[in-house]
């Protein structure tokens, strides 16, 4: 497969001389091996001995488990660095690679795909001995990489006019309906898109469900899945999920929990300053990557009623990779704000409109500037530019493809 720089790397080769463990974690397919073997290649160029394993082999696995001195033997020394993928397969990796990292002078590369196994296995050991990075689906400038890497000059630069943005406009929907899975993005046809994600939805159930979390109820977390694809963007009802799921109030919890720790679902929380007039208790649902919310309910189709939740949720996931954290805004009045950045003291609202045609800011959203008094905020949707000053914030109007190119928000 072609391998497409990914955004990510650029951040970890900061971090190659260092001696802590360099881990990369995300859900399954989005590309965690492939950019830890780029990297390998290129540092064995440079003349480094360079061992990888996979405790996806269960020989490999057993030999690091019950003979720790003859899997050192074998793959630790006389390297300069090991790559071990597929970390969360071993139930003590956290104490035995910090043996080897306080033994041994190797630079250890490991990846899972689930933080929550790393972070129950390994990082209580291996605390300032490693570095954690968050590998996620392609990214919306990943996916142009895919297709012209023109494009993705015009697309940083930020200096296009809207014939350009409706060009873009027809990227971004094929991007939020088929997601970001590498191998997703560069199958030749819809069909293959699609035959692809069922098999990634599939494998994340047998796999990380079944294997690694020894869980069994799949009817039932299909339901959930296809439950929050339906309500995505929406204040999740932990009764009304109950009721469509067969789930207890704790296993739907635990699920929820479980969901978030792979890389499927985030729970947004809300963002609050006065418990008495804020709602601050239930949390939002969207997917990190929308192929696989589409997947979960088995909907491809072009034109459909739910645009505006996929394009809402297109922007919490490029929020996501930019390593924000967005909250989301909700009074017991019913004022609402779709996103809300905390950037140190400094709030951010942004609110997603598919369609705008003029610099005309809602109820809610000034509701939200009278309150807090943001030095700026955000309109977004498919075409329109504009700004509007509102006391002493100035709020930009944005199409979806220039809010996500932005580097600094």
């Amino acid at each position: 497969m072609v391998y497409i720089e990914r955004d990510l790397e650029k951040e970890i080769l900061n971090y190659i001389k260092t001696k802590e463990i360099i881990a990369v974690v995300g859900t399954r397919q989005c590309g965690k091996t492939t950019l830890v073997n780029e990297i390998l290649n290129n540092l064995k160029k440079q003349n480094k001995k360079i061992n990888r394993v996979s405790f996806d082999n269960q020989k490999i696995l057993e030999l690091f488990e019950n003979d720790l001195d003859s899997f050192i033997q074998l793959y630790v020394k006389e390297y300069d660095i090991l790559f071990i993928d597929e970390v969360h397969y071993s139930k003590t990796s956290g104490r035995k690679l910090k043996y080897i990292y306080d033994n041994f002078r190797i630079k250890m590369f490991i990846s899972g795909s689930s933080a929550a196994e790393i972070s129950i296995y390994s990082l209580k050991y291996l605390v300032g001995r490693i570095f954690v990075f968050k590998l996620y689906p392609f990214s919306f400038r990943e996916f142009l990489k895919t297709k012209n890497m023109k494009l993705v000059a015009i697309y940083d630069s930020r200096k296009y006019k809207e014939e350009i943005t409706e060009e873009f406009n027809k990227y971004l929907k094929e991007f939020i309906l088929y997601g970001g899975y590498p191998r997703v993005v560069l199958a030749k046809s819809e069909k293959e898109k699609e035959k692809i994600l069922g098999g990634i939805f599939n494998t994340y159930l047998l796999k990380e469900i079944r294997e690694i979390f020894d869980l069994s109820e799949d009817f039932h977390l299909i339901s959930l899945l296809k439950a929050l694809s339906l309500q995505t963007g929406n204040i999740i009802n932990f009764n009304e999920l109950s009721q469509l799921t067969g789930f207890s109030y704790f296993d739907l919890k635990k699920y929820l929990n479980i969901l978030e720790k792979t890389f499927i679902c985030s729970l947004t929380k809300p963002f609050f300053s006065n418990k008495r007039t804020e709602l601050v208790k239930n949390p939002k649902t969207y997917f990190f990557d929308t192929g696989f919310r589409n997947i979960c309910i088995d909907n491809f189709n072009k034109e459909r009623s739910d645009m505006g939740s996929l394009y809402e949720n297109f922007i919490f996931s490029e929020l996501i990779k930019k390593n924000k954290n967005p909250k989301f805004w909700n009074t017991k009045s019913n004022a609402e704000v779709d996103f809300v950045l905390e950037k140190q003291t400094k709030l951010i609202p942004i609110e997603i409109k598919t369609n705008i045609k003029e610099a005309k800011i809602t109820k809610s959203f000034n509701s939200f500037i009278k309150k807090y008094k943001p030095a700026k905020g955000y309109f977004l949707s498919l075409n329109f530019e504009g700004t509007k000053k509102t006391g002493n914030c100035k709020i930009s109007f944005l199409p979806f493809v220039k809010f996500s190119a932005k580097k600094e928000i």
